[in-house]
């Protein structure tokens, strides 16, 4: 049996990873943090791994150490615990994100020595350790709404000599005893920004958060806090992380493919616009859509009597649905079917004509101005010239 890496070896090719992801060096003072913070010391003995099935398969230390080392220093996210549901579904529910986005979050996040931070799921805690190491630990809180994953974290950061403020709690809430803070950084997606991080953050002070729609997991918010209340800020074309717990209203429908019921009478017509425009590979499409058509959500279905493949889209809140229906044959014009008070097809297609007149706009001209609504906060889309680092 070959021995595992040491870790300077290890980290150093980790870094080229990185740097080929990122297409210039990893920064120093990022670079440092990654020396100082060893991945390892935050992964559990078992790791879940791609099986190249579309699923996943352990991978424990004692048995294959080497596989295990190679994944701890490989540029890719990795499964660490998974949650069954009450029918025995089970699903990843917590991750070790991918070593390349991190570092681009740090980037944008630009935390220095001083700089209070909040970090909103703890998962593991490797990304509180680099947090502790850039800008101190007693200026760093994280919150995790699991306390399992909680106490794995808090043993893990002891052991790398690195202790933040660690906390069990709901991170929608944010945490008003150590705050206000500079920065806020979540490593969970959400599909608006809870009240409480907008107010516990200090003007000028930076939010970096994953973004998700229904329609498309994809992007991150980078968002400074204004004077007004507000904040403002673009959407960088990378990230895609499970959803803030609280905001987890979707799930469930999301994995039951919505069908035409008896009684009900759809509007029927044509449309020229290709499915895949919308539903495909084109994720800047997609983002645009799933901005500007809010609560939508869509599924492939190949398993349909009348047609070769179709896209089913809910709103998942009412009982408006639409399909568009792929002949396997015709690729001019898709049979269209609508119900409810919502016309989503409709409401769709429109964002997909809006998103071409603008240029085809990357996620990186898509910005979001965050403001205060109440209990909640609401957020308004345009599109911008300029780049996202």
């Amino acid at each position: 049996m070959t021995s595992h890496p040491v870790p300077d070896e290890a980290i150093g090719g980790l870094l080229d990873q990185i740097a080929e992801q990122l297409g210039s060096p990893v920064p120093a003072h990022l670079q440092a943090a990654l020396r100082g913070v060893p991945r390892h010391l935050f992964l559990p003995p078992t790791l879940w791994l791609r099986d190249g099935n579309g699923g996943h398969e352990p991978c424990d230390r004692e048995g294959e150490p080497d596989r295990w080392w190679r994944a701890a220093y490989h540029d890719a996210p990795l499964v660490t615990q998974f949650a069954e549901s009450p029918d025995g579904h089970r699903a990843p529910s917590s991750s070790a994100s991918m070593p390349s986005v991190v570092v681009r979050m740090l980037r944008a996040l630009s935390a220095e020595a001083g700089h209070s931070v909040l970090e909103i799921g703890t998962g593991t805690g490797f990304n509180a350790a680099l947090l502790a190491f850039l800008c101190g630990a007693d200026n760093v809180t994280s919150l995790d709404v699991d306390p399992e994953l909680t106490r794995r974290a808090q043993r893990a950061l002891k052991a790398s000599g690195q202790q933040p403020h660690v906390v069990c709690a709901d991170g929608a809430g944010g945490w008003p005893p150590n705050a206000p803070y500079d920065r806020i950084i979540a490593t969970c997606s959400v599909r608006t920004v809870p009240l409480p991080w907008l107010e516990q953050t200090v003007t000028g002070g930076l939010l970096v958060i994953p973004w998700d729609t229904p329609w498309c997991n994809f992007g991150t918010l980078i968002a400074t806090k204004q004077a007004d209340g507000t904040a403002e800020g673009a959407l960088a074309p990378y990230g895609s992380f499970m959803l803030l717990r609280a905001q987890q209203v979707d799930a469930e429908l999301r994995a039951v493919i919505p069908r035409e019921r008896g009684g009900q009478e759809p509007e029927r017509s044509t449309t020229g616009l290709s499915p895949w425009s919308v539903a495909g590979n084109d994720l800047d499409a997609q983002m645009y859509v799933g901005l500007r058509v809010p609560g939508t959500w869509h599924v492939w279905d190949t398993d349909v009597a009348d047609a070769h493949t179709r896209l089913w889209l809910t709103d998942g809140r009412t009982s408006s649905w639409a399909c568009v229906d792929y002949d396997g044959q015709q690729t001019s014009a898709f049979a269209v079917a609508q119900y409810g008070a919502r016309k989503l097809w409709d409401e769709v297609a429109e964002a997909y004509e809006e998103y071409v007149a603008a240029g085809r706009p990357g996620v990186h001209r898509q910005r979001l101005r965050i403001t205060p609504d109440g209990r909640s906060t609401r957020h308004e889309v345009s599109v911008v010239s300029g780049t996202v680092a």
